[in-house]
């Protein structure tokens, strides 16, 4: 006799559920990492920030 597996039935409604929030947080991140990998040193000597944080 074959048993009933509730996983998949749980990772559809999950999905069903969650993929909004796991998409924007995708694009999100992708955006800040673009964002941060496009500083130089010369805009981290400009920065009013980094210069309050520097140790």
């Amino acid at each position: 006799m074959a048993r009933f597996d509730p996983w998949p039935v749980f990772f559809k409604r999950e999905w069903n559920r969650n993929w909004p929030f796991l998409v924007g947080f995708a694009v999100t991140g992708t955006i800040i990492t673009k964002m941060t990998l496009g500083l130089t040193e010369e805009d981290a000597k400009n920065s009013a920030f980094v210069q309050r944080h520097k140790r």
